[in-house]
This record gives C-alpha cells, structure tokens and sequence, in this order.
C-alpha cells in the first residue's frame, strides 16, 4: 500500500481513542489516517430520539480529540454500503479498518462490504472492540452457544482476565482534503420542543465523561455496589451503560480499572465480583442476539408466540406517561422520559407491570426504551425484556409477577426515589406512599392529594391482574 493511500478507520459504536484495536491497528501502519462516521438511518433498529442526542454529542468530543492528533473526523450520510465503497474510491484508500458489531443488520452489512471492497483491491480488516468474548468464542461441552448466563459466566472467568487496554495513539497523521457534512446539519438534538434539558443535565457523553463516571464510581458507590445496586432511591449504579454502548469505554477499560481497585485495596472482591457480572450480562446478550438474530422480535421461546396478549393503546400511552397510578412504575417512567435512563431494578418492575398487568406484548415496551433510552442497546434491551415476559433464553419464571407496592416497599423504604419523580404525592407518609389508594381521606387531605385528580387512582387492580396473567401463561405451558 502506497504511503500516501489513507487507511479508513471506520468509527461507529467505538466513539473513543483508548484501547480502539482497530485506530491502533490503522496508526501503526504510519499511513494517512482518515476517521469516518458514518451516520445510516436505514433499516428498523436506527437510533431512537434519546440515543440521537447522545451521538451527536459523543461525535463532537470524538472530533475534537481526533483534531488535537492531527486526524479531523470525517461526517457522512447515507447508507453505509454506498458511502464507504464511495470514499474509499475518493481518497484511493489502500485499507479499510473498523471495530465489530453485533447486530444482525450490522454483521450482514459488514459481510458485503468486506466482500466488496476486498474485491475492489482494499485492504479489510475488523476487531473485538466492543466485548470481553466474542459470541464466537464460547462453547459448551457439545459445541453449542450458551442458552444460560450462570454456566456462560464461569466460562468467561476460566477462560482469565481479557487482554490489557491498548494505549491511544499520541499522534495521527491526518488526511488532507476531504469534505465532511457538518454535525449541525445532521438534526440529532431535539428542538421544538427541546425535550433535553434533563438529559444535558444529568449526562456528559464522550470518552473523558466516561473515564470520570467509571472512576467517581470506583471511587464511591462500588463500595457497596452488591448491597445498594438495586436501590434507586441511593447513587449505588455505575451509569455506564450509555457509554458502553457508543463505546466511549471498552469493557477491558472497565474490567482493569476494577481490578486495580481491587488490588489497591481500594475495592472488595464481592463488590467487584458483582459489577464484573454486569459485563459478563453484556457480552451474554449479545451471544443471544448473535446466535439468534430474530431475538429482537419474537420470543426465544417459540410456544410464547401464541400468549393471548390484550394489547390496548390507551393502556399503553398511560403506561408511557408514568401514570399508572402505581408510584414506583410511574416513577421509573418519568424518570426514563427526563433523563433517557431507569434504574435497572426499576426497569424490570416497569416491564412486568406491561407485560403482566396489562396484557401488553413485550416489543411495544422494548420498542419504547429504544426511543427513549440513551443506552439503547440491541441486544441489552432484547435480554431485558425476554428476561422479565418469561419467553428469553434464560428469563425469569413465568409465574414471577413483580409486585409494585412490595418491591417498592423493599427497594425505596422512605419513598425517596418516589417523592422525587412523582412529586404530586411527596407529600404522603412513608407508609402509604407505596399505596396511595390505602391512605385515608384525611391522610390524603393533609397531602394534598386527590385520587384520580392529582394523582391517578391505579389502573388495575394487581391482585386480579396477576390471576389473569397467570392463567393465560398456563394456557401457553398447557400447550406445549
């Protein structure tokens, strides 16, 4: 390859200079190096509404670290089976190189231009720098992926700790003379209305934001991680999910930084041991979704295609609007639609109170996180909601109905988390927060709080909701 021919380094969910194979691999060629993204909003999975803005400020960090190592990042739209093969022609590019995805749209898309630009004489290759195994990587003992996260971890731990990070390069020889589309141009932020503000609040996309939060979090929550890790109404989370995903950090990153903890003292190895897993959850969705690429749309569990569902659009625009009348739903819903995240344990909570309370298909919830959550992953969210509608690989029991009330109860005590994001009730003791429709009318007098008026009456009555659920999960079990 002629030294003046440009290496393409093809950015995409590895928005991030450290440990990014595929930059290290394209600056040690000491070729021309020409970073590119390419934004494809083709096909059924592009980003949803929150995830946008995420990307478009993620971009801007990329491209100002890019600028100060000499290699301005490259902005182009369109389908990215046109616009590669395109400007790899444009700029006589000898080599193409780029980190893997996952999904199946992404693998497919891949394949072709694998094909099709080695064909055209380019050089291609591709990198792990998104996981901590590969879906390819792992076996059982017959040779088959793993269906179960227990057995799939311990395979992942056997097999020691994943390689070092790599270091960011310190300089890049940019490319000259290449025209980009400007970022503003692309409309990711939301305008009228601007809907943001929560978000921009709460979040610093890009590689030094998710270099600061891992280490804020080592520093503090990890501490107590295996305790409070359910708890929404404590800090206990890392909040990483967002910048994994756009690759603002790798997992290794993660995964050292951890264990150095550990080795300082600074970190117990439970507390550690407990986060890790998280990462190991990670990587074990993404083999589900790799193995079976439909994982998005149907249930895992072909019987689960014939649930008798009672889809019901105004029951689900309720639900979309935290106004359940059940407070840690409606709490977890109005916390998603502020700041695009919910609390994990929150989140399952939320899922069954759709898929179980009310009848409600699984893929209109997941679909509903896909637009409205900055860690937007395929293969998370897909796990996720097969876990909690009974119908995933390896989900939880179908007959495990969450209660609201009671895991209220259990994970916001004081009602804290609650009084937060559904202020209408802050008022209320901690004893009827949980159960607004229990307090009595002087109770709920001094609280200022009128069921059905200020604050919704519950939409369905739990215990009858969960009698129905049941039943007809045990006409898909009868079926099989």
């Amino acid at each position: 390859m002629p030294l003046h021919s440009p290496v393409i380094i093809w950015f995409r969910q590895d928005l991030r200079l450290a440990d990014n194979p595929a930059l290290a691999a394209a600056a040690e060629r000491g070729a021309p190096v020409l970073a590119l993204f390419i934004l494809d909003d083709s096909g059924d999975w592009a980003p949803g509404g929150a995830a946008r803005w995420w990307l478009h400020h993620s971009l801007a960090a990329l491209s100002r670290d890019l600028e100060k190592l000499g290699a301005p990042l490259c902005l182009r739209s369109g389908k990215a089976e046109d616009v590669l093969p395109r400007l790899a022609k444009e700029t006589d590019a000898g080599a193409v190189f780029w980190n893997r995805c996952y999904e199946p749209h992404a693998v497919a898309r891949d394949s072709k231009l694998k094909e099709l630009l080695k064909s055209d004489g380019i050089e291609v290759a591709s990198f792990n720098g998104a996981l901590l195994v590969e879906p390819w990587e792992l076996k059982t003992g017959q040779g088959e992926p793993y269906k179960v996260f227990t057995p799939f971890w311990k395979a992942l731990l056997a097999g020691g700790a994943p390689p070092a990070p790599l270091a960011p390069p310190k300089k890049l020889k940019g490319f000259d003379g290449i025209d980009s589309e400007a970022l503003e141009d692309w409309t990711l932020l939301p305008t009228r209305p601007d809907w943001a503000g929560g978000l921009r609040e709460r979040w610093t996309p890009g590689e030094k934001g998710a270099g600061q939060r891992l280490g804020t979090f080592l520093d503090t929550a990890a501490k107590t991680y295996k305790n409070d890790r359910d708890r929404p109404d404590h800090e206990g989370t890392s909040c990483l999910s967002p910048h994994l995903h756009w690759g603002e950090i790798s997992p290794r990153q993660v995964w050292q930084a951890t264990r150095h903890a550990v080795a300082a003292g600074a970190l117990n190895d439970g507390a550690a041991e407990a986060f890790l897993r998280q990462l190991g959850w990670r990587d074990f969705s993404h083999n589900l979704l790799f193995h079976w690429p439909d994982f998005p749309e149907k249930p895992w569990r072909e019987a689960f295609a014939a649930f008798a569902w009672q889809d019901d659009d105004d029951a689900f625009t309720v639900w979309c609007k935290g106004r359940t009348g059940f407070p840690l739903v409606d709490a977890g819903l109005r916390q998603l639609w502020a700041t695009g995240w919910m609390h994990n344990r929150v989140r399952m909570i939320a899922a069954s109170f759709l898929i179980k309370d009310l009848l409600i298909p699984w893929q209109r919830g997941e679909a509903w996180f896909w637009d409205t959550l900055v860690d937007a992953d395929l293969a998370n969210n897909a796990a996720g909601w097969q876990w909690v509608a009974g119908c995933g690989a390896d989900a939880a029991p179908y007959f495990r109905i969450f209660n609201p009330v009671s895991q209220g109860e259990k994970f916001d005590p004081k009602g804290d988390y609650i009084r937060r994001w559904v202020p209408e009730i802050a008022a209320l003791p901690d004893d009827v927060i949980h159960r607004p429709w229990e307090a009595s009318q002087e109770v709920l007098k001094k609280a200022k709080v009128t069921l059905g008026e200020t604050y919704p009456a519950p939409m369905v009555d739990h215990k009858a909701a969960r009698a129905r659920a049941l039943a007809a999960y045990e006409d898909v079990k009868k079926a099989t």
